[in-house]
């Protein structure tokens, strides 16, 4: 069963006649929540009716508080532990922070279990008995391990990015957990596009969920404008310096490599812009400095690898940079959705390389638009070459000599 959404201009949607208690009710007045997004609109009163929900929704859409708000109301009625798994330690840190909200109020505790992070505070915090678990898959199996978790005590699951978890190798990690938890729970799963292994997993161990689709899987936000320069490698970096230098708001620039992220990172501070880097290189540490620095505005450029492509909630992120395109489509939905939230504006400009035809080709097939190329009056435009193929290569063999420059003549 699929619910639709639609809304009523002259009726603006409430969290009123939602079902949520008096209590949160207060308390998303406070943080100055007034209107339900899209999907809050449709997965709370699902959840808290207790339904299995799966949610397809683009990035920036608000999927945390619909699981965070029902979680803890149905937690506050009955027993059990509301356990919330998340692909990176970003993204966990962020849900934490959207529960940390809403829980004091029901005198519940929270704790979120990630790796890089010592081990004894996080037992310590264990053994106080929280009602609500947020983690990434590998810690909890470590504490699982220990027996600092009692996987038979999960009353309410959520897997969010759960084909970001996907991406990054975590199928044996999940599967392993689900194995663990009993099958009389509720389980949410959140995701930004739905591929044959998601829907393998909800079959498997989801009971008659409904689907919640608020747009078309691989769609990007309405609110957020794209362009595509074709550039040689060898300008990138003139090209990079020239867009910086027409924006003055908060930039995420992207590349594919940890070791690339570093360079970059050094390049822009050598432009003269102050610069952050977040990459798997860095300790938890100093990942959330950079973050921490890039939000308050000590830093106008955070360069990122995928990593942090779902793991950044920013609001107000002027622009979003691919440096470098990324290699699965999927990816490119979740950069360019950072910025273009909250109702905001966004822009997002990509740099690809006369050879990267087939890369963008696969974005445009997921995104169903064709990205507009642009030129920049200081570098020089390109056109994107076709690559031969193998194929190609084979049957051309013995048509063409191999070019040799000639040395001088004796």
């Amino acid at each position: 069963m699929t619910h639709s959404l639609q809304q009523n201009s002259s009726n603006a949607p409430s969290f009123y006649g939602l079902g949520i208690a008096p209590r949160i009710l207060d308390i998303l007045e406070n943080i100055k929540f007034k209107v339900p997004t899209p999907i809050q609109l449709q997965v709370i009163p699902l959840v808290i009716e207790g339904s299995d929900v799966v949610g397809i929704a683009q990035t920036g859409t608000g999927k945390t508080h619909s699981f965070a708000i029902p979680m803890v109301q149905c937690l506050a009625g009955k027993k059990g532990i509301g356990l919330v798994l998340a692909p990176t330690r970003e993204l966990a840190i962020q849900i934490n922070e959207a529960f940390q909200e809403i829980v004091p109020s029901f005198k519940m505790e929270a704790v979120c279990l990630i790796g890089g992070a010592p081990m004894e505070p996080q037992v310590t915090a264990l053994r106080r008995n929280p009602r609500i678990i947020i983690a990434t898959p590998g810690r909890l199996i470590d504490h699982m391990s220990n027996w600092n978790v009692l996987p038979q005590e999960v009353a309410m699951l959520v897997l969010d990015e759960a084909d970001r978890m996907l991406d990054m190798g975590f199928l044996p990690q999940i599967e392993l957990i689900l194995q663990h938890l009993p099958k009389e729970r509720q389980t949410m799963l959140f995701s930004a596009t739905m591929p044959k292994e998601i829907m393998g997993i909800a079959e498997k161990y989801m009971q008659l969920p409904v689907s919640v689709e608020i747009a078309p899987s691989g769609t990007t936000a309405d609110n957020v404008t794209q362009e595509l320069y074709i550039v040689k490698k060898s300008d990138k970096t003139r090209l990079l310096r020239q867009v910086l230098s027409q924006y003055h708001g908060p930039v995420l620039l992207f590349s594919r490599t940890k070791h690339n992220s570093a360079r970059l990172a050094r390049a822009v501070r050598d432009m003269g812009h102050s610069a952050a880097e977040i990459h798997s290189n860095r300790s938890l540490e100093q990942r959330g400095e950079a973050l921490e620095g890039f939000k308050s505005g000590k830093y106008k450029v955070l360069v990122a690898t995928d990593i942090a492509s779902r793991g950044i909630d920013v609001t107000g992120i002027e622009l979003v940079i691919n440096y470098d395109i990324p290699e699965d489509p999927s990816n490119y939905v979740h950069r360019i959705g950072r910025t273009g939230r909250a109702g905001h504006k966004g822009h997002a400009i990509s740099f690809a390389m006369p050879e990267q035809s087939k890369d963008v080709k696969n974005i445009e097939e997921l995104i169903k638009t064709t990205l507009p190329i642009s030129k920049h009056p200081e570098v020089s435009s390109e056109k994107f070459i076709q690559v031969s193929t193998p194929e190609l290569n084979k049957k051309a063999k013995g048509k063409f000599r191999r070019y040799r420059p000639r040395g001088p003549r004796k």
